[in-house]
């Protein structure tokens, strides 16, 4: 294995705390953050974020697999390490003036993921987390939410399940990684992309890794491999306060909630 610099988890923080600055430095230059990429769903902002992060990361040795770009490598990686970044997580909020938008970024190696940051880069709010060491906004250690019964749980959402599965309430915000982050810290109890609405890895691995340091649990809900590299592939995912809570979700998702509505 090829020797990581001393204390590789502070050198990573550090790492992705500068590609967050360079990323909102680049969506600043864009002056009409509408304008349209160069495939469906895709801005310019997430062009041009994309350029500056990716930039910083190969500068520092890091093979990439970005939403943007797709897996990229600079000269002499570092081996047994890749940076899963999505630039700007929830662009068309970021388009549209909607504040829930985020730079996301998880380090994942043979172990899996392993130091994560996910950045509101509307209002500087900053989730981290390293594994075995717990998850943190800003200052703040964050815990998951005690809510046990799904009847009783907020959710979020990404997508339509085509019927009620009975939650007490649900709220689609339209940024995968902060509202995952919302699990992580107790403001939601769930998270779901449900329906049509399939994600891929780089909006939820470093989610991930903040829920489930802060006590929270995550699965897949279609027999997939969340934690696969590939980038053509999307997958249905669900996160929870804790493990009682995933299965009930799961089971409603599964087909034994109420009926769908007409």
């Amino acid at each position: 294995m090829t020797n990581l610099p001393d204390n590789t988890d502070k050198w990573l923080l550090e790492i992705f705390d500068e590609v967050k600055t360079a990323v909102i430095e680049a969506l600043n230059s864009v002056k009409d953050r509408s304008s349209l990429g160069e495939r469906p769903g895709q801005y310019e902002i997430d062009l041009a974020a994309d350029a500056a992060a990716i930039k910083i990361l190969h500068d520092n040795r890091l093979t990439t697999l970005s939403e943007e770009s797709g897996i990229t490598s600079p000269n002499n990686a570092i081996e047994d390490i890749i940076v899963v970044i999505d630039p700007i997580d929830g662009s068309t909020n970021a388009a549209h003036g909607i504040p829930w938008y985020a730079t996301s970024l998880c380090s994942v190696g043979i172990d899996g993921p392993r130091v994560a940051l996910v950045s509101n880069l509307a209002d500087g709010d900053t989730y981290r987390a390293v594994k075995g060491l717990g998850s943190w906004k800003d200052e703040t250690r964050l815990a998951t939410s005690s809510c046990n019964a799904f009847s009783e749980s907020i959710v979020g959402l990404s997508g339509f399940p085509g019927r009620y599965l009975g939650w007490s309430q649900y709220r689609v915000l339209g940024a995968a990684a902060l509202d995952i982050c919302l699990v992580a810290e107790g403001v939601l109890d769930c998270y779901g992309s449900v329906g049509f609405a399939h994600l891929g890895v780089w909006d939820y691995i470093a989610g991930k890794l903040i829920c489930e340091e802060a006590g929270g649990y995550m699965r897949d809900t279609d027999g997939s491999n969340i934690l696969s590299m590939d980038n053509a592939v999307r997958h249905a995912i669900i996160a929870a306060a804790n493990r009682e809570l995933l299965d009930q979700f799961y089971n409603k998702i599964n087909g034994t909630g109420p009926e769908v509505l007409s």
